[in-house]
């Protein structure tokens, strides 16, 4: 870490805190649409910590990426490998902690992989984007079918095995990178994956121990907060120490090509959490408790949410779209600043809402995240981390797997050895 000055390591943290307080808010919501708003914010975090101004035009299509990737791993399914982590022999908590690993590795290789892949892009050396999607496709479906359906390598049953899918785009996607020569960008998926693949199975021991020694907290949203530091603390390690080609401004700027990330980023992928989360059953055993006329403050709340989804997308819809054939760089920094601001405070909103916490201080992490957020905006404009090219070496990345996987071991004895029975405890192994 020597090549690391002051700024850049605490630009390495502040990316962290980002995409761990986001991802911690993304457990109220799950599902795709909760992790790519999530991956959306910790994408752009990176970008204003970086302020690099060739960056600036394109931090909409990076940050969109950046959510598609981070919120394509959303499909798979984990809550049976949570419960492993809680057994009692070594075999079987190993696994858990080791499939954690596997999990959110996928959802940081994914997430950082196309987060790079835009920072990559260059209008003398193209990104073929109907290539890496076709590929990424492909590469999930034969993964898929050969590994589980065929072979029968199944590692969550009963559940989905939609892992599969993940892991075979996630290999084309490295595989396209290889055979393009997208080393930097390799080195954010790579280092974004093992990040947070750690920062899961990390999480998922700190979240036993807080079970066992019964402290009063909700200790599955420190799990949450564990996979987001470390896997954005990759993310932005890996890219402040690639090498990326200078862009010149040329010509005018057009919207042509960001009609799409701009509105899927901005307005979709709001609306779909908004959709799928603020339903009438979701307010039960919140403001119902709280209120004497629920029906009427769900209500309230419903349209306060959607309101705020509409007013966010007319306004920088509308910003974004009329800088369309102006000559230079037209997306300042100022801009990108008060996107995040206001893409990352509303998602804070919605998990205020949706919990009733603005009616009570029954879950004291819904303000934690407020306090996360006043601390990234402040440090966030007085951090500039100074970018070093370091090479793409598989060997560093095989001994830093080899390095995790010993301490998962260390972790697993630790946690053997803390706790009798649990409750919600599973074997993937009868026969230990």
């Amino acid at each position: 870490m020597k090549h690391l000055d002051k700024n850049t390591i605490l630009s390495i943290i502040i990316a962290g805190m980002a995409l761990a307080t986001a991802w911690a808010i993304r457990g109220q919501f799950g599902h795709e649409q909760g992790a790519a708003w999530a991956g959306g914010i910790g994408a752009l975090s990176i970008l204003l910590l970086a302020k690099r101004e060739d960056w600036y035009n394109k931090a909409i299509k990076a940050a969109f990426a950046g959510a598609v990737g981070w919120g394509f791993g959303g499909m798979m399914s984990y809550g049976i490998l949570v419960g492993y982590g809680r057994g009692e022999d070594f075999i079987n908590v190993y696994y858990g902690l080791a499939s954690l690993f596997v999990v959110g590795g996928l959802y940081g290789l994914i997430g950082g992989g196309l987060f790079g892949l835009v920072l990559e892009d260059h209008p003398k050396n193209k990104i073929k984007w109907h290539q890496v999607v076709i590929e990424m496709t492909v590469g999930g479906i034969i993964f898929y079918y050969l590994m589980i359906e065929q072979l029968g390598f199944e590692m969550t049953p009963p559940r989905s095995e939609a892992w599969g899918i993940c892991a075979g785009s996630g290999i084309a996607m490295l595989y396209f990178m290889l055979r393009t020569k997208k080393y930097s960008a390799m080195r954010v998926a790579m280092y974004s994956g093992l990040g947070a693949g750690f920062g899961f199975a990390f999480g998922n021991f700190l979240h036993v121990l807080g079970n066992v020694a019964e402290i009063p907290f909700n200790m599955w949203n420190v799990m949450e907060y564990s996979l987001g530091f470390f896997g954005g603390a990759g993310m932005a390690y890996g890219t402040f120490t690639s090498s990326w080609p200078k862009e010149e401004s040329t010509g005018k700027f057009s919207t042509s090509n960001l009609t799409l990330p701009l509105v899927g980023l901005i307005f979709v992928i709001p609306f779909f959490v908004w959709h799928q989360s603020f339903l009438m059953k979701d307010f039960s055993e919140t403001l119902g408790a709280f209120v004497s006329q629920p029906k009427t403050w769900m209500t309230a709340v419903q349209l306060v949410a959607l309101t705020s989804i509409l007013a966010l997308s007319v306004y920088w819809i509308r910003l974004f779209s009329s800088k369309k054939a102006l000559q230079g760089p037209q997306i300042s920094y100022t801009e990108i600043s008060m996107l995040f601001k206001s893409y990352f405070g509303t998602y804070i909103l919605f998990t205020i809402m949706l919990t009733g916490s603005f009616l009570s201080f029954y879950r004291i992490e819904q303000f934690l995240y407020i306090i996360n957020y006043i601390i990234i905006l402040a440090f966030i404009p007085k951090l500039k981390p100074m970018f070093s090219a370091r090479a793409a070496a598989t060997k560093t990345w095989r001994n830093v797997l080899l390095i995790i996987m010993i301490i998962l071991a260390i972790l697993t004895l630790i946690l053997i050895n803390s706790h009798g029975e649990l409750s919600h405890a599973h074997k993937r192994f009868e026969w230990i």
